[in-house]
């Protein structure tokens, strides 16, 4: 196979404008995809990617050879590779894995309205690409469905985000750019956010039917005007000395709260 060692190579640029700049990412409709799993999750999900870029040393080891052809078949005589000093400058990780995959961002948007939705996260202003990372991973495990960002949050497409997702990405619906206040007034359930002064906390409400949660900015929170269109405001009870939660942490625990209700609800409705 040829190998291409030039940084001025078309598709060399091309990865390293996808890597650093989100603006490309969205203007061309493209990411990466790092590593292995990642790959795997989409290939099951939505197919093989168009384009495998792997490393020199990644290529030669037969067990990587047998594994990208039993994974992808005919599509071993596309790979493309690259030089390995090459590969880590274009790699996004320290340490890269030797495998890459250039992906179009996929359009999981459906084709309904906000008020059939049952099990929705609305996120304002996230800024930490690990954070809203681990909140889309912990949304698809606990089976949330739509996922709408505000203006001014982390690029949901970043690799940074996706590693930290770990392939939650394509069991989502993923909204860029919303208006959190037009979709909490639409949303059919209740809506509801957390904070620390809330005189109701976390266990003490139903969590039956469509539900909404709501979760802001790192460090300021969030908005008075997303606040106000909230239909509820609770607390995580912290019996520790702690005064607050990582975002992804409090996300977390009120996405299984509703799983934990909702199996309680099946179960006692089984009986």
């Amino acid at each position: 196979m040829p190998v291409i060692t030039s940084r001025q190579h078309s598709l060399i640029k091309l990865l390293i404008k996808l890597e650093k700049s989100s603006q490309h990412r969205k203007k061309s409709n493209l990411t990466l995809l790092d590593g292995i799993h990642l790959i795997q999750i989409y290939s099951s999900v939505l197919g093989t990617p168009e384009h495998l870029v792997v490393s020199q040393s990644y290529i030669d080891d037969t067990a990587n050879r047998r594994f990208i052809s039993m994974l992808f078949g005919d599509a071993l005589s596309e790979v493309i590779v690259i030089s390995d000093a090459l590969f880590k400058q274009i790699s996004p990780v320290k340490n890269p894995t030797g495998i890459l995959a250039l992906i179009a961002i996929p359009d999981l948007t459906p084709d309904v309205s906000i008020k059939k939705e049952s099990f929705s996260v609305l996120l304002e202003t996230i800024q930490d690409p690990g954070n809203l990372g681990s909140i889309l991973r912990s949304a698809a495990a606990a089976n949330a469905r739509d996922i709408y960002l505000s203006p001014h949050c982390a690029d949901a497409w970043s690799p940074k985000t996706l590693r930290a997702a770990m392939g939650a990405h394509f069991f989502l619906r993923i909204h860029e750019n919303s208006d959190l206040q037009t979709v909490a007034a639409q949303f059919a359930g209740m809506v509801i956010t957390t904070s620390i002064q809330a005189s109701k906390n976390l266990f003490e409400i139903s969590l039956a039917g469509p539900i909404a949660f709501v979760f802001g900015n790192e460090g300021a929170g969030l908005s008075k005007e997303i606040i106000k269109a909230c239909d509820e405001n609770i607390s995580i009870p912290m019996p520790g000395k702690t005064e607050s939660l990582n975002a992804a942490a409090a996300a977390a625990i009120c996405f299984f709260e509703k799983v934990r209700q909702d199996s309680v609800h099946t179960i006692s409705g089984k009986v």
